[in-house]
């Protein structure tokens, strides 16, 4: 017994000494490590830049728990995922109004002041924020009377919530400030009289040109071949055309989560069992609700709303039913009716035989009329209506043998609707119905009722199980190991016939990928912790575990020549392509048609009455702004040089220009500019003033 107490006492000294040597080591490597901030390595903790100030992730953080807190308090709720993506957005452009928009309110001495404050809360003026925060969505009406209890009993509410409504109130104040300055700046705008005229004569003014146009792909691109050193020269000379935004592109492998066999049948064994408890409970809404993996678990349907399942039962459906289980959208589904009764909705069952007439003539019309007619003698006689359907009807539900479903009354066109609902009974009507649509042979398959449903429904959604997740995980997990760059990477999925995509160039602030839809934390990695050729860890998005390679990245600036080779090729090519067809060109003389016929069959004259400087392209060439801007300034009668359009040369000839009647009065047009000014003010000087702070945005590392 001493033994083993010695060595009890022995080894637990040795388990103390390994547990601190296991915890010094994780220190050391996480203080000496690659990623360590003592050595200068390692991510950042900025998020980004805003007028020379950097914004490190704690006071971020702080910022969009604010405004977190503010929706919550407002929505009673907590936000998706979604909605957090919109707040971390609206946290950020709250900073940047802060720290970039303050210096332009401090210069002018604009503030919100406190009685602003209460006016914009409680006064006359309610701010549209507290509008939408307090505006019952039932009835869209704004509930001030609660906005006033909030105040008068804030000083007596728990600290968290005085908190909360502080925050809140405070947040009011950059929207109101941002107004001002918009206005005050929108205010100072005005137009010219010159100005108004001149848009007036854009708008009115018209040319009647005839011109030669020669496309680009009339030169083979055999002819043109551009050298490295050329293209290298063409793209050194044209780099600002090159400007890009940070991009990663990867390659992945997805394995999808998909349930099981046995999980289908795990699912349905439970919900069968729930089946004979659901039969018994009397409140349906209650047990419904506690058992089911979807909301909207308990509703009442007219019959013509009534789930397609229930639909085509209804004449066996009795209160206290339970049917189902059935397999659809996912998911086991359990039916029970809670309740059926008579409402004051009257909705019918019919389907129709469709003709209609070929055009607007009477005698098209006649001819429709005669076959519907005969249609309608050969429904009458017992011949198969759905049949007759599919052989005659030019409706859209002729594939369903002309069945409509469940419609309620007033939901058809007058004609069609009078006759349904007059009917007594099922059956054929007697009489072909005319509509605008064309003449109609009605069948009323369900005799026209006024039953309502209450249903109590069940969801089991089909999910994999933990076991089928755990499978799926080390088979991902497998491939990521056993592959330590991009060709084992490719040889290994082609070998066990896994696909690999692309996901073409991503954003730092791209949220979905292909058919992985959301993954964020994919992106993330791809712009912080992924170098060129290294194999990630499994990823896990909705529905797939990942994994991928980074197979190319681009920083923010120039795009380097590689990347943009293929765009360089192609613009210096067509450059190329037009000085040989101007060159060409210069050769031929007479008119605009004796040109074209001696370049040859890919030049074409063509001609327009009504072209407006406001116009940037021409019939049958595109784009073309310097044609355009050369038809207003060319005498008339007189021939241009070849000119370049985005797609060929142009060669023009103004015919006649009609100049826009003279008016006495443009007040409208000056108008409509200045509002339209006014308008594009608050956009431009958010554009100009983050232009001016040099903003850098990083929350993608983190977000």
């Amino acid at each position: 017994m001493g033994v083993f107490n010695t060595l009890r006492v022995k080894m637990g000294s040795v388990l103390i000494a390994l547990i601190g040597l296991s915890i010094l080591a994780f220190l050391l490597t996480d203080l000496l490590g690659p990623d360590s901030m003592l050595l200068g390595g390692g991510r950042s903790n900025d998020v980004g830049e805003i007028a020379g100030e950097t914004i490190n992730l704690p006071e971020y953080q702080r910022k969009v728990e604010e405004f977190k807190n503010n929706f919550r308090a407002g929505n009673g709720r907590t936000p998706t995922d979604q909605e957090m993506t919109s707040i971390r957005q609206q946290a950020w452009d709250y900073l940047i109004i802060e720290k970039a928009f303050q210096e332009q309110y401090d210069e002018l001495g604009l503030e919100v002041t406190n009685e602003e404050l209460v006016d914009m809360v409680q006064g006359n003026n309610i701010s549209p924020i507290v509008r939408q925060n307090f505006t019952n969505p039932e009835t869209g009406e704004f509930n001030k009377e609660q906005v006033v209890n909030i105040i008068r009993n804030i000083a007596q509410a728990p600290a968290e919530q005085q908190a909360q409504w502080y925050s809140f109130e405070s947040s009011l104040v950059p929207a109101r400030a941002r107004t001002k300055y918009d206005e005050l700046l929108g205010s100072s705008t005005y137009i010219t009289t010159t100005e108004a005229q001149r848009a007036y004569q854009k708008e009115n003014e018209t040319a009647e040109v005839e011109y030669l146009y020669i496309p680009y792909y009339s030169v083979k691109d055999s002819v043109v071949t551009p050298s490295d050193s050329e293209l290298k020269s063409y793209y050194n000379e044209n780099k600002d055309k090159y400007e890009t935004d940070a991009t990663r592109t990867i390659s992945y492998v997805s394995f999808e989560l998909l349930p099981s066999g046995e999980d289908s049948t795990y699912i349905k064994e439970e919900i069968e069992e729930l089946k004979s408890e659901f039969q018994k409970v009397e409140d349906d809404s209650a047990f419904a609700r506690l058992n089911s993996d979807r909301s909207n678990s308990f509703r009442t349907y007219p019959i013509y709303q009534l789930p397609r399942i229930l639909a085509s039962n209804t004449n066996i459906l009795k209160e206290g039913d339970v049917i189902g289980p059935y397999i659809e959208d996912g998911a086991y589904i359990l039916y029970k009716t809670s309740e059926i009764y008579e409402d004051t909705v009257s909705s019918v069952k019919a389907s129709h035989i469709l003709i209609e007439a070929e055009d607007d003539s009477d005698a098209a019309d006649a001819k429709a009329k005669q076959e519907a007619q005969e249609v309608l003698q050969k429904a009458k006689s017992g011949q198969d209506f759905a049949e007759l359907a599919k052989d005659y009807s030019d409706g859209p539900s002729a594939t369903r043998g002309g069945d409509l479903g469940w419609f309620r009354e007033g939901q058809m066109v007058d004609e069609f609707n009078e006759a349904v609902f007059a009917k007594s009974g099922a059956g054929v009507i007697n009489n072909v119905i005319k509509t605008q649509y064309g003449y109609h042979i009605i069948k009323v398959t369900e005799e026209k009722t006024s039953k309502t449903y209450k249903i109590a429904t069940i969801y089991r959604d089909i999910l994999p199980s933990e076991s089928t997740r755990d499978n799926l995980y080390r088979k991902a997990d497998l491939f990521a190991a056993s592959n330590n760059n991009y060709a084992e990477f490719t040889a290994s999925a082609e070998e066990s016939n896994y696909s690999v995509r692309s996901s073409g160039k991503m954003t730092p602030n791209q949220r979905t990928i292909g058919n992985l839809g959301s993954a964020r934390p994919l992106v993330r990695w791809a712009f912080t912790e992924a170098s060129k050729g290294k194999i990630s860890e499994v990823f896990e998005t909705d529905s797939h575990f990942v994994v991928a390679v980074l197979t190319n990245e681009t920083e923010k600036g120039t795009a380097d020549f590689n990347e943009v080779k293929a765009i360089v090729s192609r613009e210096l090519k067509e450059k190329l392509k037009g000085d040989i067809i101007k060159e060409k060109l210069s050769d031929l003389s007479g008119n605009l048609t004796e040109i074209a016929t001696a370049y040859g069959t890919d030049a074409n004259v063509y001609t327009s009455t009504d072209v407006k400087i406001s116009s940037n392209s021409l019939p049958n060439v595109g784009q073309a702004p310097t044609v355009i801007g050369t038809i207003f300034g060319l005498e008339l009668n007189t021939q241009s040089q070849p000119l370049e359009a985005n797609n060929g040369i142009v060669i023009v000839n103004v015919l006649n220009r009609t100049p826009a009647p003279e008016i006495a009065d443009y007040n409208a047009y000056k108008d409509q500019l200045a509002q339209s000014r006014k308008n594009s003010v608050s956009f431009e000087i958010k554009a100009a003033i983050e232009e001016k702070a040099d903003i850098v945005d990083e929350r993608y590392k983190f977000y």
